[in-house]
């Protein structure tokens, strides 16, 4: 018999238990109490627990430590009509993401300590979810004056980007990661050549074909060597935020192989779906970097296997329909993906793409590992973070059901397999599926 009973312990029993990082991959379960795990594994049974515990069957289903998405955008402060963190908070809760790190480019910018203090306090009141802000390395994104990264990092920061911008001034690039080296806060990369990448989708037959302007894969490329060379100099800790290339896999593959401190994302839209999915100027598949050609997507997909990828983001970016739905060209660059990133990629898993331990390592362990959080871990004493899923279960992505203020998915009538059926955040059920 496992402990003494108590009101608030609880375990969950007859799960295939899946985090790769802690060697777990088979029959077992998890016994959680006032928020922290006591123990996970095969020993945690119904028989082990007895009455000293609440027991939930899982049915055989997956259990994996809850998913951690790297970037994620809402439209608060500033933009509540988008997105706000509760909304955010709920969507990621239906798609088992018990952690979301949400971006500075709201309004006002998350360049103070004191807006970071403001995220956190509202994401305490009103997420469902854990929610942790990263802040910007410019002041206002506007690239010219670096952001006082040790504030930042003291107020609760996890990180400093400039969201959907690169810093196109290489000097203050090199002050800010020399800054961010002396405080160990990471930097987070958005890897396109402003000057190369005016365009709405990717450059190449597809845009001719549709008459519009073409943002090449090199954009990408140019400003990733420029940062990596940066990085180089100053030994800062840098992730790149998404790649969308194999020209780019081929650069961050050399990094790693010089062991520099580097990793990456990429994104679930690049891993599922590319340029030929726009068809006939579908703008809830204009995004940025823009979706590229079939090949590109492919060996994206086989670089999260091998481990040159090292996440996958949703990229969750609502916009709203006066955005939208109006000529590709004029439209906002977007998709929501908190509440479809765990169903996608699991299509990249019944597939045989990717295998399932790499996967959930990519979603949930790998992001906390980079990021230092205590969160993305199944072993006693770490918080009680975890989502069951049933690899099985069919849905369809329908505007009514998003959770998402915006409702900007590419997704929309699709029927996806697998879901998370419950998560929970803290040993507290935050989501639970409800058949229709």
């Amino acid at each position: 018999m496992i402990g003494s009973p108590s009101r608030n312990r609880r375990a969950y029993v007859n799960a295939k238990v899946l985090a790769p990082m802690q060697g777990l991959n088979g029959p077992g379960g998890i016994l959680v109490e006032d928020g922290w795990i006591l123990a996970v594994g095969k020993d945690v049974t119904r028989d082990s627990v007895g009455a000293s515990a609440t027991v939930v069957d899982c049915k055989g289903r997956l259990l994996v430590p809850g998913l951690v998405d790297m970037r994620v955008f809402t439209g608060e402060p500033g933009s509540e009509y988008r997105e706000t963190l509760a909304s955010a908070s709920d969507a990621a809760a239906a798609g088992g993401v018990t952690t979301i790190i949400v971006m500075p480019n709201t309004q006002p910018v998350i360049d103070d300590a004191a807006i970071v203090d403001y995220v956190l306090r509202r994401a305490r009141d009103t997420a469902k979810v854990r929610v942790a802000p990263m802040a910007a390395i410019t002041k206002g994104l506007a690239g010219e004056q670096m952001a006082e990264i040790g504030l930042l990092r003291r107020a609760g920061a996890v990180a400093v980007t400039d969201a959907v911008k690169a810093v196109g001034n290489a000097n203050l690039f090199r002050r800010a990661l020399m800054y961010a080296r002396d405080f160990d806060m990471l930097v987070v990369g958005h890897a396109e050549e402003p000057s190369l990448s005016g365009g709405v989708m990717n450059a190449g037959e597809a845009a001719s074909r549709l008459g519009l302007s073409g943002n090449p894969a090199m954009s990408e490329v140019i400003m990733l060597e420029r940062d990596l060379r940066i990085v180089e100099m100053t030994g800062a800790r840098y992730h790149v935020a998404q790649v969308s290339s194999a020209l780019s896999l081929e650069v961050i593959r050399r990094a790693k192989d010089k062991g520099l401190p580097v990793t990456c994302g990429v994104s679930i839209h690049h891993l599922v779906l590319n340029e030929t999915d726009i068809g006939a100027y579908r703008t809830f598949f204009k995004l940025a970097p823009p979706l590229r050609s079939e090949d590109d997507r492919r060996s994206l997909v086989a670089a999260v296997a091998d481990g040159t990828i090292d996440v996958i983001v949703s990229s969750h970016d609502p916009q709203s329909d006066d955005t939208k739905r109006l000529p590709f060209a004029e439209a906002a660059f977007g998709a929501v993906g908190l509440e479809t990133m765990l169903s996608s990629a699991l299509s990249l898993s019944a597939n045989e793409y990717i295998g399932l331990p790499r996967l959930v390592e990519s979603l949930s362990q790998r992001p906390a590992a980079i990021l230092g959080l205590e969160q993305g871990r199944l072993q006693a004493g770490a918080p009680a973070d975890f989502t069951v899923v049933d690899p099985q279960l069919s849905w369809k992505v329908e505007d009514a059901s998003l959770r998402s203020r915006s409702k900007n998915s590419p997704y929309e009538h699709r029927t996806l397999e697998g879901r998370a059926v419950e998560t929970v955040v803290a040993g507290r059920t935050v989501y639970e599926y409800a058949a229709s």
